[in-house]
């Protein structure tokens, strides 16, 4: 996969074209529109003519805008967009496709005024991104409401490897399970590798859409396989199994759910294939053949495509590490899941040079502040990407619950212990928002639903220490049940995780609506320890119709500030504390200093009548309050011994 490219970076180094220098960038402003319906939208473009570009980026921003009159939708659902560039020459090639989100202005990551931007790597393209062309954005919707905004990054300085050729080979949408099989759209095609070709890849664009009565295309698997001279050379599932992390969620639609190589408001990845053996002047035929099917009934799905060789060149230089992306820390949408951080630093690195990369030394720090130095060890080949996880950062722990944004940045020293071959590509700088402060000592009460297999929930929490060690947990919990845990933790950074099992987490809008589905609301809450008070945790929503919504997982990094409180606990310090207060359903007590755990607990109303007793069993104490009216009430504990402690409690409906 090709990562996205921390296009913050990219306005550091704008240059003007007449004298730009390797690292520079020339910029391009092609499409603006707003999307009202089904249909072409083109923009007419003048790309530089001549020069030599290390990346050329193709930047689309999302947005959206308020369609007019009442449509029934507007910005709410996921459609595919492909964009095309169109030349002179007669070329047509698709330069990336993406899918819209469900993006209802209620939803909470998705307000009028949202924006998202979706990057893609069109340095192949170079050669045709030349003089005047067309960029065509083909939008697949039957409603309105989002925007469109094109623009083209040509970063200056040598490419990775030169393109020699490129060879369209399929194109169109194709029903798939039907009287014709699909395979009779990609016969093999005969084509020979122009001079000065080393190496050859097949970019092939697929996604599903449609559906017959087994899911087939858009929520059934199934598999290509890519016969090169009548023989398979790769086997790829058309698949896309993480869409319960989208980045941008939760969304207003059905977005949890898994698709045929697409989510919604992603971009759509582009599957790469080498084809072994080609070389200058080799001839050779392409082909595709798709898994047997039979669809059965109740409609056709079909597979959108684009199918492109690229013939390459040699590799223009023999050592050259680059800094692709920051995934942490920074405030690029496309990490919001996981971000911000107080500790280590997570950054996405290529090697884009001929040999073998096994050591790579960094410098990195936050802006203005003292820097650490790391070389990491490993094995990158030859255009190979891989995230590295840096030591933690001691210049986040300061600054953690700070409302002002830093810098984080982050350099390439040595790579396998000498100089970098092309320094343009080393550095990169991100913005991004400190992590929170919480208090030594909090809350966690989680109430799982009926999702999981045989009577144990598919729903856990953990808490990560810097080592990423587990310090605390709640996991093989029951269906149905709140959980309270008080945590007491000292000095540090942590990372708290909430999984779901089912990606659907605890309480989907869709379950919510149709309760003819059988699934039970969860909730999952972090509180103060002091006043039962919510602390806010990272674009996670404790009300409204996205509450408890997370898909596969949650995560939230925090820095405890103070150490956790270690005392002798005795008889003469017993303490009950009561929450939360106003309670409604359920009321939690928690008792401390007890020299046992025996006794009886009665509630009390106003005119000082027992209204409820129940039996102390032990240190935490759950009670079931939803039969007593609104009101002011005392919840009086009597120990065995005939001490006594005693609360206010509100009842509030």
């Amino acid at each position: 996969m090709k990562k996205l490219l921390y296009i913050a970076c990219l306005f550091l180094f704008a240059g003007n074209t007449a004298k730009a220098a390797a690292g520079d960038t020339t910029w391009v402003q092609a499409n603006v529109n707003e999307l009202a319906y089904y249909g072409n939208y083109d923009s007419t473009v003048v790309f530089p003519t001549g020069g030599s570009y290390r990346n050329v980026y193709m930047i689309f921003t999302l947005g959206k805008y308020v369609c007019p009159g009442s449509p029934t939708y507007c910005g709410d659902w996921d459609y595919t967009v492909q964009n095309f560039l169109m030349t002179p020459g007669g070329d047509t090639l698709e330069l990336g496709r993406l899918i819209t989100p469900y993006a209802n202005s209620g939803a909470p990551r998705t307000p009028i005024t949202w924006k998202q931007n979706l990057v893609f790597d069109v340095t192949d393209y170079v050669s045709k991104l030349q003089g005047p062309a067309t960029i065509r954005l083909h939008y697949s919707g039957y409603s309105g409401g989002f925007t469109a905004n094109i623009r083209f990054a040509f970063v200056h300085g040598t490419p990775d490897r030169t393109v020699v050729g490129m060879q369209r080979m399929w194109r169109g949408s194709h029903g798939y399970g039907g009287a014709t099989s699909i395979n009779t759209k990609f016969t093999p095609v005969p084509a020979v590798a122009p001079n000065g070709t080393e190496s050859a890849e097949l970019k092939f664009n697929i996604t599903g859409h449609g559906s017959d009565d087994s899911g087939c295309c858009e929520f059934l698997s199934k598999n290509y396989q890519v016969m090169l001279n009548g023989s398979s050379v790769a086997t790829k599932e058309i698949w896309r199994d993480d869409c319960g992390i989208n980045e941008l969620s939760p969304q207003s639609g059905t977005w949890i759910f898994d698709r045929a190589n697409w989510c919604p408001g992603a971009l759509v990845r582009s599957n790469f294939h080498n084809l072994p053996g080609i070389t200058s002047g080799t001839p050779f035929s392409l082909g595709l053949q798709f898994d047997p099917f039979i669809s059965t009934g109740g409609g056709l799905g079909s597979y959108t495509t684009e199918g492109l060789v690229i013939f390459y060149g040699k590799i223009n230089k023999a050592r050259d590490a680059s800094i692709e992306d920051i995934v942490a820390p920074t405030n690029n949408e496309n990490h919001f899941r996981q971000n911000p951080i107080c500790g280590s630093p997570v950054i996405t690195v290529k090697n884009r040079g001929a040999g073998f990369i096994n050591l790579i030394s960094f410098e990195y720090g936050i802006k203005g502040g003292a820097r650490q130095m790391f070389t990491w060890s490993g094995a990158l080949n030859s255009m190979e990407s891989a995230d590295i996880t840096l030591p933690a950062l001691t210049g986040l722990e300061p600054i953690t619950g700070s409302t002002v944004a830093a810098t984080f940045e982050a350099r390439i020293t040595t790579v396998n212990g000498s100089k970098d071959a092309d320094s343009t590509n080393n550095k990169m700088a991100s913005q991004f928002m400190p992590a929170p402060r919480w208090d030594d000592k909090f809350r966690i009460a989680m109430l799982t639903n009926n999702q999981g297999t045989g009577g144990i929930s598919e729903t856990n929490w953990r808490i990560y220490n810097s080592e990423n060690v587990v310090v605390r947990s709640r996991t093989g919990n029951a269906i149905n049940k709140l959980y309270t845990d008080t945590v007491a933790l000292p000095t540090g950074c942590y990372r708290l995780e909430l999984t779901d099992g089912g990606c659907d987490g605890l309480r989907w809008w869709l379950y919510v609506q149709n309760a003819s589905l059988g699934v039970n609301a969860g909730s999952f809450y972090v509180r103060k320890y002091a006043n039962g008070t919510n602390i806010p945790l990272n674009g996670y929503s404790y009300a409204g119709n996205y509450s408890h919504d997370f898909g596969c997982n949650f995560v939230q990094n925090f820095y405890i500030s103070a150490p956790a409180a270690v005392t002798d606990v005795t008889p003469s310090s017993a303490s009950m504390e009561v929450y939360p207060n106003p309670a409604a359903e359920v009321v939690n007590i928690d008792f401390a200093g007890l020299s046992g755990n025996g006794g009886t607990i009665h509630i009390i109303d106003a005119v000082g009548r027992v209204v409820f007793t129940a039996a102390a069993t032990g240190t935490h104490q759950e009670l079931n309050t939803g039969n007593l009216s609104t009101g002011v009430y005392t919840v009086l504990f009597v120990a065995e011994n005939g001490d006594k402690l005693q609360s206010r409690l509100l009842i509030a409906k």
